[in-house]
C-alpha cells in the first residue's frame, strides 16, 4: 500500500472513532499532580492548584467538546469537594496504619502502600464521576490499576476508613457498595454474577456492610448478595448468596500431608 492509500485508510478509521490519547495523558498528569498537591511536602500547593485548574479545564473540554467554554462542570465544583476528599483519605490512611502491624508510620502508608494509592485515586475519580464527566474517571482509576494491580471502578460507592492490604489482583465492580470500616486483602473480587450488556443499568455487584473483613482471593458475586455487618469471609471463598451479620464463612478444602518416605541407608 502506497503512502497516499495508507493515509486515506487511517483518516477513514479516525472518522469512525473519537479517541484522544492526549486526554489519557493529561488525565494521568492531573491525577499525579493532585495526589502530590494533597500529600507531598515538596509540592507547592498554591502553584499546583493553579496548574490543576488549567488541566481540569483541558481534560473537561477534551472529554466533552460540546461544553467547551460553558460554565457547567467548573473547577469550583471540583475544589468544593477537596476538603471532604482529604478528610476521607486521612481516615483511609489511619485505617491502614491501625490495622497493619507491618506499617511503621503513617508516612509509610502514604508513600509505600499501593492500597492507599488506589483508594486515593478512586476517591478523586469519584468526584469526576459524580460530575457526570465521561472517560476521565475511568482513565484515572486505570492509571492506578496499571501502577498497583488494583482495579476499582469509579462508579462503586465506598464508605469511610477503607483498608486494602497488599492489594494485587483486587477487583471492585461498578455497582459495588462498601460501607464503613471494611478490610479486604489481595485477590478479592467483588463482581457480577452474570455479564450481560442489557444489565448495564442494574445493580450487578455485591453490597458489603460495615466492619466486614474479606481475606485473600475470596470472590463475592451478584447484585443481590449482601454481606452482613461484622462478618469475616475467609480466603478462597466463593459466594453468590447473602450472609447474615456476625457470620464467619470459611472455605475448607481437604489438605493431606504425607510423611516423607524414608529410604534405607
Amino acid at each position: 500500500m502506497n503512502k497516499a492509500h495508507l493515509l486515506k485508510a487511517i483518516q477513514l478509521q479516525k472518522q469512525e472513532i473519537n479517541v484522544s490519547v492526549k486526554l489519557k495523558r493529561e488525565s494521568q498528569r492531573f491525577t499525579e499532580l493532585l495526589f502530590n498537591a494533597l500529600f507531598d511536602q515538596g509540592t507547592d500547593a498554591e502553584k499546583a492548584l493553579t496548574e490543576l485548574e488549567d488541566l481540569f479545564l483541558e481534560i473537561r473540554n477534551l472529554a466533552c467538546p460540546d461544553i467547551k467554554g460553558s460554565p457547567c462542570k467548573t473547577w469550583e465544583d471540583f475544589t468544593m469537594t477537596i476538603p471532604d476528599l482529604f478528610c476521607n483519605l486521612k481516615k483511609d490512611a489511619v485505617a491502614i496504619f491501625d490495622n497493619d502491624p507491618a506499617a511503621k508510620s503513617i508516612e509509610e502508608v502514604y508513600l509505600a502502600y499501593p492500597g492507599f494509592f488506589a483508594i486515593a485515586i478512586y476517591r478523586m475519580a469519584k468526584v469526576f464521576h459524580k460530575l457526570g464527566l465521561p472517560l476521565i474517571p475511568r482513565l484515572m482509576t486505570e492509571y492506578a490499576h496499571r501502577l498497583t494491580g488494583i482495579d476499582i471502578h469509579p462508579g462503586a460507592n465506598i464508605g469511610d476508613s477503607f483498608f486494602i492490604d497488599h492489594g494485587t489482583g483486587v477487583v471492585i465492580g461498578e455497582t459495588t457498595e462498601i460501607h464503613d470500616n471494611v478490610k479486604i486483602y489481595q485477590g478479592v473480587t467483588l463482581g457480577a454474577l452474570t455479564v450481560k450488556k442489557e444489565d448495564k443499568n442494574n445493580k450487578r455487584h455485591p453490597t458489603i456492610l460495615s466492619n466486614v473483613t474479606i481475606y485473600a482471593n475470596a470472590t463475592i458475586l451478584g447484585g443481590e448478595t449482601i454481606i452482613g455487618e461484622n462478618s469475616i469471609i475467609g480466603g478462597n471463598t466463593w459466594l453468590t448468596e447473602s450472609v447474615a451479620e456476625n457470620s464467619i464463612v470459611l472455605h475448607t478444602p481437604k489438605i493431606e500431608i504425607i510423611k516423607k518416605y524414608q529410604t534405607k541407608e
